[in-house]
């Protein structure tokens, strides 16, 4: 104990400082007692647990307890409890996408225990095909994300931590039925024997569809939606998750995980006003599969060293049908592509300087997308060096700052090209209590890298590709306050403004090459502007009864042409809460989701959707210790309302779950 700890009070640290080596000297570091929690501490950004006074985190944190509580059984479904966050539906490919403060799932990247998890051919990422049955915690980091993170996290970041065991044998099972004939079922089994521990889940999550709300009307001239339930609406999703780590002492931790995912879906057909021809497709897919293996560790090096290191290989198979009618009886030859991604991330951790935590990280990350066999393949790289620096018992200031290159090494056919980016961090705080309470200010500088989509897609012969397109950047200033300002309460409060230069944009440009006098191409001409204010507050009301709210205020303008709008993000959004802890046995929970706001395509023009908000009802039955069944609505009133245009939402929706947790 002395080896580590002495050092660090003679440096003048304090017991503050030397407090997490000591815990570490007894074999409770940072590390286990998250692990007490189920989190795989290993697999976050953020480090914990170092020599310099433990700052409040400046990632939102959604944890498992929640995300089953709110019956979140995919990731879209649970991070739009986070203030700041709206999904949006993409209609044409059945996607739900996650808005972050305006910026799309391009823009703010998602990870897996820290490893990129982004299909690199587009930069998107079908959030409702992740499910949550054998995650910990999400994880959502905005204007200040930390550079740790790697490239491409212009808006922020979204990290899927997985679960550590805590004991010797643990684990959980649950069943699920609901409307649309949905079905799940999902086993997570783990032990923790000290010196090594192993975590095993398996999930399958599967609907025929979801039942139409009341009064909803399919315009097509030949309607496909005319029964109670949503046509070409199924899904099945299948989850395979794995992870053996060993702690050979309580510092050092070296885990290897992999993930199988498999699924399938239809693309429920347009059914709104739209006379475009190309607004009404008979799309499926027959899979939609990805593997991901992976190696994490972190290594004391003496005293005053920590070397962390990620390793990661990422496949990413894709197959799309495209039937003539509804009939679904023919399809075109099967549209199939693949992906790979494969990294190396290595960062060192250093605590020998006074008041400070300084770390230096470098990523290397290869990207091939095969197009029936036409290939592309870009290696991008990364230098990080982030500092924490304890000003004062109560100030904190961090600064961080990186420098991103990305090579295109194989195009198919068109141009080679290259792009490089520097992103700046500073994020000052002040603690108001000893518990975490603080106020901070930030400002930082981020970018993200155009993808092969964005430089070479031909768009079916209506566009030019544009290899020299440079990296979106955005300037980031926000205030903030986190406090408990009265007993029993909780809140947090943001206001933010962002500026984004060379957005990425299609412009109409003069040329022959697609069959007329112009062509589409992608060009950094855009330049926008979001500024909006969030709002968070979590209340115990008595000893049964308590309530939590959040609210977001988004405006976002196209300063580049203010005709022009900005689309699929609510200006208004409100999520709210309470809960009634009838009895020990019974546990009562009504929601409400509203926000009004949102604009959406149509034709070549806008559409503005109506507000909307919907209400839900579950009770909780514990009738043993480790067992619950749960049964709720959601959608009570079955009001019609939509993401986008012609695509509904669910109707009024029921579900019933019995978990064993042992």
């Amino acid at each position: 104990m002395g080896s580590d700890v002495i050092p660090a009070l003679r440096r003048g640290r304090g017991w503050r400082g030397a407090q997490p080596l000591l815990l570490c000297a007894l074999g409770l570091a940072a590390g286990t007692a998250q692990a007490a929690d189920g989190v795989f501490e290993l697999g976050t950004v953020t480090v914990t647990g170092s020599p310099v006074p433990a700052a409040p985190a400046s990632e939102a944190a959604l944890g498992q307890q929640e995300i089953a509580r709110n019956n979140a059984d995919t990731v879209s479904e649970a991070v739009r409890l986070l203030p700041g966050v709206s999904l949006s539906r993409v209609g044409a490919r059945n996607e739900e996408m996650i808005y972050l403060r305006g910026f799309d799932s391009r823009q703010v990247p998602v990870y897996v225990d820290g490893v990129p998890l982004y299909v690199p051919y587009d930069g998107y990422v079908d959030f409702s095909r992740f499910t949550t049955f054998d995650l910990a915690e999400i994880r959502v980091a905005k204007a200040d994300a930390s550079l740790l993170y790697g490239p491409n996290t212009l808006g922020g970041a979204i990290n899927l931590v997985t679960r550590k065991p805590a004991r010797p044998f643990e684990g959980d099972a649950r069943l699920g039925l609901g409307a649309g004939q949905m079905r799940k079922a999902a086993v997570n089994l783990g032990g923790n024997q000290g010196a090594w521990y192993y975590q095993l889940g398996t999930s399958y999550l599967d609907a025929d569809g979801f039942p139409l709300p009341k009064g909803f009307k399919d315009y097509k001239r030949q309607p496909t939606d005319t029964g109670s339930r949503r046509e070409n609406a199924y899904r099945t999703d299948q989850r395979l998750s794995f992870k053996l780590g060993l702690t050979p002492n309580a510092t050092d931790e070296y885990a290897l995980g992999y993930v199988r995912q498999e699924g399938e879906k239809g693309n429920p057909v347009y059914a709104g006003t739209s006379a475009q021809r190309n607004a009404v497709r008979y799309w499926r897919w027959p899979y939609w599969d990805k593997d991901s293996v992976y190696f994490l560790s972190t290594t004391r090096i003496g005293a005053d060293n920590v070397l962390k290191t990620r390793l990661y290989h990422d496949s990413y198979k894709n197959g799309l049908d495209i039937y003539g009618d509804a009939s679904y009886g023919s399809h075109d030859p099967t549209s199939a592509y693949q992906d790979t991604s494969k990294g190396t991330t290595f960062e060192w951790a250093n605590y020998s300087l006074r008041r400070h935590e300084l770390r230096l990280a470098a990523h290397y990350k290869v990207d091939e997308h095969d197009d029936a066999g036409q290939f592309y393949r870009d290696v991008t790289t990364s230098l990080v060096a982030e500092d924490s620096i304890a000003l004062g018992e109560r100030w904190r200031l961090n600064l961080g700052v990186s420098h991103e290159k990305r090579d295109a090494r194989q195009v198919y056919y068109w141009p080679k090209g290259s792009a490089n980016a520097t992103n700046g961090l500073a994020r000052l705080s002040y603690a108001l209590t000893p518990q975490g309470d603080e106020v901070y200010a930030v400002i930082s500088h981020k970018t993200r890298f155009p993808t092969i989509k964005d430089r070479y897609s031909a768009r079916m012969g209506r566009a030019l590709p544009n290899p020299d397109l440079k990296p979106e950047s955005a300037n980031h200033f926000e205030l903030g306050v986190s406090a408990r300002p009265w007993a029993g309460g909780t809140g947090q409060a943001a206001v933010f403004y962002s500026r984004v230069r060379d957005q990425i944009q299609t412009v109409v440009v003069s040329s022959g090459a697609c069959g007329g006098s112009t062509c589409d191409q992608a060009q950094n001409v855009g330049r926008t502007r979001s500024l909006g204010l969030e709002l968070s507050l979590a209340q115990q009301l008595a000893a049964q009864w308590s309530a939590n709210a959040s609210y977001t205020y988004l405006s976002r303008t196209n300063l580049s042409d203010r005709r022009v709008m900005l689309l699929d993000t609510p200006r208004h959004r409100l999520f709210a809460a309470v809960n009634w802890q009838a009895s020990a046995l019974w546990e009562l929970r009504a929601t409400l989701e509203a926000e009004q706001g949102r604009r959406v395509s149509l034709d070549s023009a806008y559409r503005q959707l109506g507000g909307f908000g919907t209400t839900g009802f579950k009770a909780i039955y514990r009738p043993a210790k480790g067992v619950a069944v749960d049964f709720g609505v959601n959608n009570l009133a079955d009001k019609w309302y939509e993401l986008a245009d012609g695509h509904p939402m669910p109707g009024r929706f029921w579900y019933v779950n019995g978990s064993y947790r042992f």
